[in-house]
């Protein structure tokens, strides 16, 4: 059972709803400790007095603002004099329809349940109330010293809390970015051919099926740095299209995602043949792929280009190519089609 980082009451109208209120996500972030370089020593911070460089007590450490000509400082039993008292309640001020609310408003999202079997039916009742008007609840509250502005909602069986930006906080696009286009002129046929695009690569919302690749990958990277062994490097990031490219890119992108939606499709009918199919080469070419110059086990640039880096590794491991670890992904299409076998050892020796 988690712990509750908050508790109170919800009110609405003349209504108390006592509630708990948990956090729900968690962060799975590697975290680093910093490491002397040649040694195990952890390197540690410390507050130094920039102009003296002798390290300064906690007890002597005030806060300051630069006011231009000077620091206005301030003490730590001040801020607690202004601080708000915190809040032993969420009260809703007003509904407002979901749809109004923009995305960039929200910022962190939590839990609320009741606080205890007896308030089920107050809970269910707000529950159903949201949900059937597709209403957020409104409301300011304290929390750690500071004051929220949050979004009651109802979503799946549960009420949740987003805590919001306030309005001062959101930036004016026009005012951050310097080059966002004005009206454009966009011919019919590339309009057409990008809503193909992404027609062809809709897809139901599966958020179990994405994952964290990059902490996947930093975690590979430690426990292979301990097992003494190396890892794949990154694939490179594509490049920019050209505006003169346009139409051609898009309509290659809309054949690539029907042609991905075909396979995906036709992968449980023919998982039995594809196996069978696999055993038959594996037989005839002695279970391995050729590592000589000939064509035997090579594949073609146009299957290989299909494949995701990870995936060409993968191959280039069975396939026992030599510098696999240095290559780049075009450099891993050129040496297992064949093409580029010759630099990819070049590169390795």
């Amino acid at each position: 059972m988690a712990r509750a980082i908050w508790s109170g009451s919800l009110s609405f109208g003349l209504v108390n709803l006592p509630v708990r209120m948990y956090a729900a996500t968690e962060s799975h972030t590697v975290h680093f400790h910093q490491i002397q370089r040649g040694t195990s020593d952890r390197v540690r911070n410390k507050r130094v007095n920039e102009r003296t460089g002798e390290e300064v007590p906690a007890e002597d450490i005030v806060k300051g603002v630069d006011a231009g000509d000077a620091y206005v400082l301030v003490e730590p039993e001040e801020l607690d004099d202004i601080a708000p008292g915190r809040s032993k309640a969420v009260e809703i001020s007003g509904f407002v329809d979901l749809d109004e609310v923009a995305p960039v408003y929200f910022d962190t999202t939590y839990y609320l349940g009741p606080r205890g079997k007896d308030y089920g039916k107050v809970y269910a009742l707000l529950h159903k109330a949201l949900k059937e008007s597709n209403k957020a609840g409104i409301a300011t509250f304290v929390m750690r010293n500071r004051a929220y502005l949050v979004a009651v909602q109802a979503e799946g069986g549960i009420l949740v809390l987003h805590t919001l930006h306030w309005a001062d906080e959101i930036r004016d696009p026009r005012d951050e970015i310097g080059d966002l286009p004005g009206r454009t002129s966009i011919p019919d046929r590339e309009l057409k051919t990008a809503v193909q695009l992404v027609e062809a690569l809709s897809t139901a919302w599966r958020p179990e099926e994405y994952h964290d690749t990059y902490q996947e990958q930093v975690r590979r990277l430690i426990e292979a740095k301990r097992k003494g062994e190396t890892v794949e490097k990154a694939q490179e990031a594509p490049e920019s299209t050209n505006v003169v490219d346009l139409m051609s890119a898009l309509q290659a992108s809309v054949e690539t995602a029907r042609g991905s939606a075909r396979q995906q499709k036709g992968k449980g009918k023919g998982k039995g043949k594809e196996k069978e199919k696999k055993a038959t080469a594996r037989r005839g070419t002695g279970g391995r792929r050729s590592r000589g110059g000939g064509d035997s086990g090579r594949e073609s640039t146009a299957d290989l280009s299909q494949l995701s880096k990870a995936e060409l590794y993968e191959r280039a491991t069975e396939a026992g190519l030599q510098g696999r670890s240095s290559m780049t992904r075009a450099d891993l299409i050129a040496a297992l089609s064949g093409s580029g076998a010759g630099r990819s050892h070049a590169k390795a020796s």
